[in-house]
């Protein structure tokens, strides 16, 4: 890294969340703007910034620091300007000049080490002097923390993050135990804390370290596994590779971590060796299956009469004729407590949802919702009726799963309708039945052969193989779904079978290359010309709405046919860099006026604003896989503005473009829930577990219009006759089937 000593001049910019500062500096008798995170510093100090140069479009030349060491103001005149700068209250450039006057050079040490002798000034009696000691103090500390998170190689914004959570403790509680930092901190990981605590000495067989391990490799095995839980010889062999540890260490830390309720230790009654999980994990699919329980118990409150003269009239109505298994699903769906309807594309799972909307809407009240943005307004446009996402429906709160409505707060609603029931997870699944009244209809609609959940659990393959909650498969195609290539392939597909390529005249297409440079380099050609003119875009507009219909998809991040890879391709080629477009550097992304992007986590604070009928409706919240388009940049603030599917805004500051990526590829996991009108995939081989059939399925199934896949027969076959589906450690199902008398 290079290195420029500095002294500040002054402060341009600061944002107090993230501790994101602009500063000037001079350098001899060169003056330059530093950028980065870092602690408040003040004119007169003298820096040993570390980074690099980097070229601001609009700025010039700046040097971006990671980290900072400071040294006192070193001459009068830069301690004057330092007291002076506004950093200390009480404390402006004519009482600096006094202080220093009386004080000399010492005046920092007197700060430092006998505060009260501030009295000794003419104009500074005890009040404004406790004033200035006490702002003095909590300055001091609070870079003294920073510098110190820093030292251990944390980055500015982490560091800022940990320092609000800890308070002026921050430095004792973490040289008493820096593995607090792993159970503590969302983004501090068990590999950083213990380079902290190891660096300080700590006892590699501390059992700080030992149970912050076990904590974390559970919290990895849901997160990158799906996995509620792990079989006890499964995390004990987890917990040797990362520790090297004695076995009897290791066994009795568990057993302590189960004693103080860190752990939950039990046992199914399929399985030979005790199981552990964490208590969050534990409980919500107890609760699930508890809570199932009670409503199919309960049975709907209100009854639809006569519904074989109302199928009759409703199916007549509506120009339809409902085979066997779809009537007895409608039928179903307004007898039961909870019903799962699931099956493939084009096996009328929409037009059953609103067959039940249409006999019960006239007396009973409906809610519809769905996992995601686009997933919800999917459901409203295909049904007519308004559908909200799960988390805005329950009021999402500021922390993961904790939502307003509740059983104290609970739906006003006669029955619920669930779509995409495949990405539902756990902890949202507990947070949805505890809002829903015993005698709601709880209708789950979903494909159980699309790929689970992102998040921990497999819901809905879970209650469907319980057999115990009432459901219906639906087999048959409808009729007006028979010519699409897409929606056969992917029922072959998913029987084992290869698709039928390049049939004339169809929705389904194969372009044959053999590398992957050879198959990305073809995704950027159809994206940017042939598919527009294909498809008949407006010759004006093909790379803008090639950007909004086609949708690439990937099976792995990495490879010139990973998403990333792409990404940068297919941005350089739809939204090129060229004079006058705003963009943003940010970290090794960068994104463009136009650019097609994705959010990656739940973010419950970020605020939006969102056009409504009448004036702008202002609320919270950006979720994992929301999509949307940068409509404005400031790159002078290191600021974006996003638009949703739905129409939400939403302005990004510079710590939360963590959250943010390029979207123009998406691996498939991303793309769950979403639908798209054209879908194009490379199909040139990779790992194993990545190449298989739910994955090839899932993939297909998002497209309405259009699939193209591009790549090679023979890795076509392999996803195909791959079956082999992760096992994911979970206990619902055998919970479930223990509900029963």
């Amino acid at each position: 890294m290079d290195q420029l000593t500095a002294t500040v001049l002054d402060t341009t910019y600061r944002n107090e969340d993230n501790g994101y500062t602009v500063l000037r500096v001079a350098a001899g008798r060169s003056q330059h703007t530093v950028v980065g995170g870092m602690p408040q510093l003040s004119a007169g100090e003298n820096v040993v910034f570390e980074g690099g140069w980097i070229e601001h479009p609009v700025y010039g030349k700046q040097f971006s620091a990671k980290t900072c060491k400071i040294t006192p103001p070193d001459s009068l005149s830069a301690v004057e300007k330092y007291l002076g700068s506004g950093l200390i209250r009480g404390v402006g450039p004519s009482m600096a000049k006094v202080i220093v006057k009386h004080f000399g050079m010492d005046a920092m040490s007197i700060l430092d080490e006998h505060p009260e002798r501030l009295t000794e000034v003419s104009g500074i009696g005890p009040k404004k002097a406790a004033m200035i000691i006490e702002s003095y103090a909590e300055q001091m500390g609070m870079r003294r923390v920073m510098l110190f998170l820093q030292n251990y190689g944390l980055s500015p914004n982490l560091a800022t993050k940990i320092t609000k959570y800890y308070g002026e403790n921050t430095i004792q509680l973490i040289k008493d135990n820096p593995y607090r930092l792993v159970t503590d901190i969302d983004g501090v990981g068990f590999m950083t804390a213990d380079r902290i605590a190891l660096s300080m000495g700590i006892d590699p067989k501390s059992e700080f370290r030992v149970r912050a391990a076990l904590f974390y490799l559970l919290n990895e095995a849901a997160a990158s596994g799906g996995h509620t839980y792990l079989p006890v010889s499964s995390l004990s062999e987890r917990a040797q590779q990362l520790l090297r540890i004695d076995d009897s260490l290791l066994e009795n830390q568990i057993t302590q971590a189960v004693l103080t309720k860190m752990l939950v230790r039990f046992r199914l009654p399929d399985q030979e060796e005790d199981a552990l999980c964490l208590p969050f994990f534990f409980h919500a699919e107890s609760e699930i299956a508890t809570r199932l329980h009670y409503l199919m118990e309960s049975r709907p409150y209100k009854k639809v009469a006569g519904f074989e003269t109302r199928m009759a009239a409703l199916e007549k109505e509506l120009s339809i004729e409902l085979s066997l298994m779809q009537r007895q699903a409608v039928k179903s769906a307004v007898e039961e407590g909870v019903l799962i309807i699931t099956g493939g594309p084009g096996t009328g799972k929409t037009t059953i949802i609103r067959c039940i909307i249409q006999l019960l809407k006239e007396d009973s009240e409906i809610l519809l919702c769905a996992p995601t943005g686009r997933a919800a307004k999917r459901m409203s446009e295909a049904t007519g009726e308004e559908a909200k996402t799960i988390h805005r429906m329950l009021e999402y709160g500021g922390d993961d799963n904790v939502f307003a409505r509740d059983e104290n707060y609970p739906l006003e609603t006669d029955c619920l309708i669930v779509d995409e029931m495949s990405m539902v997870d756990v902890g949202l699944m507990r947070g949805l039945l505890r809002a829903v009244l015993p005698g709601t209809r709880l209708i789950l609609v979903g494909d159980a052969d699309q790929l689970p959940s992102v998040g921990a659990g497999n819901v809905l393959r879970d209650l469907i193989d319980s057999g115990v909650v009432p459901g219906v498969r639906l087999t048959d195609i409808f009729r007006q779904d028979e010519s699409s290539m897409i929606v056969l392939n992917a029922h072959r597909i998913n029987e084992g079978e290869m698709p039928t390529l390049n049939v004339r005249g169809t929705d389904f297409f194969f372009e044959r290359r053999q590398t992957q440079e050879e198959a990305a380099q073809a995704i950027c050609d159809l994206l940017k010309a042939r598919l527009p003119k294909y498809l008949a875009f407006p010759k004006g507009q093909w790379q803008r709405e090639a950007v909004r219909a086609i949708q690439v998809l990937s099976p792995t991040k990495k490879g010139d046919c990973g998403s990333v890879a792409l990404n940068r391709q297919l941005q350089n080629a739809l939204n090129p860099d060229r004079p006058g477009l705003d963009s943003v550097v940010h970290g090794d992304a960068e994104f463009r006026l136009g650019d097609k992007v994705i959010q990656t986590k739940n973010d419950y604070q970020i605020t939006f604003i969102k056009k409504a009928a009448i004036g702008t409706e202002e609320g919270a919240g950006v979720f994992n896989g929301d999509v949307g388009y940068v409509e404005h940049i400031d790159p002078a603030e290191h600021m974006l503005t996003v638009c949703f599917d739905d129409e939400r805004l939403v302005t990004y500051q510079k710590q939360q473009l963590d959250a943010l990526e390029l979207a123009y590829c998406l691996t498939v996991h991303k793309s769950q829930g979403c639908e798209f009108p054209v879908v194009v995939m490379p199909v040139v081989g990779g790992p194993p577990m990545l190449m298989a059939r739910n994955l090839l399925y899932t993939a297909l199934t998002r497209a309405r219009q259009l699939v193209v896949l591009v790549g090679r027969e023979d890795a076509i076959a392999q996803m195909v006759r791959n079956n082999h589906v992760a096992k994911r450690f979970t206990t619902l199902r055998t919970r479930l089937e223990a509900s029963v008398p």
